[in-house]
């Protein structure tokens, strides 16, 4: 199983400290010296929460593109692209370009939005997002896989669209799919190479949402082994007195989180996204033994 962990992006809003791109960058490359498979970035324009201030936060993409130029091993990936805020058409030749700078570690993180506060700041549409959302794959799907595309929906359009050149897949990135709800489960069993659901804790919160997954693959005619399961797991090193749920939080000690790690990997997980509490160096090296403890386990 791989294990990924989310970068710093946005400010703090408690503090007013914001993140630059050097403290992202450095994150980043301290995350990849110290064995992790993957770093991920939200995708977020704004973060607008009744009663609290505003949270600003960088661009996702630019962000994402200048991290394939700093790393070297590590994957890249979004959870997730917010659908609305990008062409799709357009967005499978930013993914196929990203792929070649990064010489083939994209994974393309897509999903409907749901932060209603940006789509209204920014002008977005936030009408018919799975109806639009099931439009834009039809048009990103196959120019991933074959670059070539003819569709006109009620949404979006790609008219004889083609990608050259290819990029260094020959299938392009993996795409993946964070989704909840039959629908949205329905449109992974369609097309993608990855499901995530977050946030969970233990592996024994992953059940319920799993089975309906294979629900959906069975409406599909999708075999579930040929989806890859991916999980965002929050891990909590606030120091809270009040310890976190076990179901939506790992928390404790470098093995007590390692074990929680490896729950996942029983479950057949392949790939763990850690999403840190709070998200520092300190979060990170906590984290980092928490890795090692795991792949002995594993081993």
């Amino acid at each position: 199983m791989k294990i990924g962990v989310v970068l710093p992006l946005e400010t703090d809003v408690e503090t007013g400290h914001v993140v630059e791109y050097a403290e992202t960058r450095a994150f980043a490359m301290r995350a990849e010296a110290a064995g992790f498979d993957s770093i991920w970035i939200f995708d977020h324009l704004l973060y607008r929460y009744p009663n609290k201030p505003t949270a600003g936060t960088w661009e996702a993409w630019t962000t994402l593109a200048a991290l394939a130029e700093a790393t070297t091993r590590v994957e890249l990936g979004t959870l997730v692209l917010c659908n609305p805020m990008r062409n799709p058409a357009v967005l499978a030749k930013m993914a196929v370009t990203l792929d070649g700078v990064s010489g083939g570690r994209l994974i393309l993180g897509l999903g409907a939005g749901w932060h209603k506060p940006e789509f209204d700041a920014f002008g977005l549409p936030f009408d018919h997002r799975v109806d639009r959302f099931a439009e834009a794959l039809q048009i990103v799907d196959p120019l991933l896989r074959t670059g070539q595309v003819n569709f006109q929906g009620a949404y979006y359009s790609a008219l004889d669209c083609e990608i050259l050149p290819r990029g260094p897949r020959p299938a392009g990135p993996p795409i993946l799919i964070a989704a909840f709800g039959p629908r949205m489960l329905r449109l992974v069993a369609r097309h993608a190479d990855c499901w995530n659901t977050a946030w969970l804790g233990q592996a024994s919160g992953l059940a319920k949402p799993r089975a309906e997954l294979d629900a959906a693959c069975t409406q599909e005619n999708r075999d579930p082994a040929s989806l890859a399961v991916t999980v965002g797991v929050a891990v909590d090193y606030t120091g809270a007195e009040t310890p976190s749920d076990p179901l939506k939080a790992l928390s404790g000690s470098a093995e007590e989180v390692a074990a929680g790690l490896y729950g996942h990997a029983e479950a057949g997980v392949s790939h763990v996204i850690c999403s840190l509490r709070p998200t520092t160096d300190a979060s990170l090296s906590r984290l980092a033994e928490a890795l090692s403890r795991y792949r002995l386990l594993a081993t």
